[in-house]
């Protein structure tokens, strides 16, 4: 057992009944190949629980300062987080993304970039419409829809992929993928209210 599995179990057995975490859309989650996970993000447990609802292991981008606190900087790796400097272009954090999806692998992103202080779905970066046009994996939407208050239902909505194709024929920008991406999630929230 890794300690990624080991981890996922423990919080699946604490914050599944404390939020009463309803898990909805799973069989739209590609089985195989690369995955670019895209999410609101509404509060700092937002990583966790987007990790034990999903299928499959997820990789986080996580602010780099994370990773300089002494507990963190060990733990993180273990949890296939990687860091990222915000409010600039990271190339590294690019790459190590890019490289994750080629290889396969789930990549998890909040593309607000930061948490909703009001819980309303904020405007997406470009870093999400980046790696959906350069990479050839499955853009996965989700919705989580709080609050996060103990015994009161947490959803956790995914939502069928989204296709990449029309949009690169189209040779839009990243701003606009993201955009497209945010629609697709926004569209989620309203659906699962």
């Amino acid at each position: 057992m890794t300690f990624y599995t080991f981890a996922r179990g423990v919080v699946k057995v604490v914050l599944t009944p404390l939020y009463r975490i309803e898990t909805i859309g799973l069989e739209n989650f590609p089985k195989d190949g690369g995955v670019l996970l895209c999410a609101n993000h509404i509060d700092n447990l937002d990583p966790p629980v987007v990790g034990l609802t999903a299928p499959r292991p997820v990789s986080f981008m996580a602010k780099a300062e994370l990773f300089s606190a002494p507990i963190l900087k060990t733990l993180l790796p273990h949890i296939r987080a990687f860091p990222v400097k915000r409010g600039l272009s990271d190339r590294e954090a690019l790459r190590s993304g890019l490289r994750l999806l080629k290889e396969g692998n789930v990549l998890g992103l909040f593309p607000e970039g930061t948490r909703s202080k009001t819980g309303e779905l904020g405007k997406g970066l470009s870093g999400a419409g980046f790696f959906a046009l350069r990479s050839n994996a499955h853009v996965v939407p989700c919705a989580i829809i709080g609050p996060y208050k103990p015994f009161r239902k947490l959803k956790v909505v995914y939502g069928k992929p989204i296709s990449m194709s029309e949009l690169r024929e189209q040779k839009v920008n990243a701003e606009q993928a993201t955009q497209a991406i945010m629609d697709q999630i926004k569209l989620l929230i309203e659906q699962n209210k």
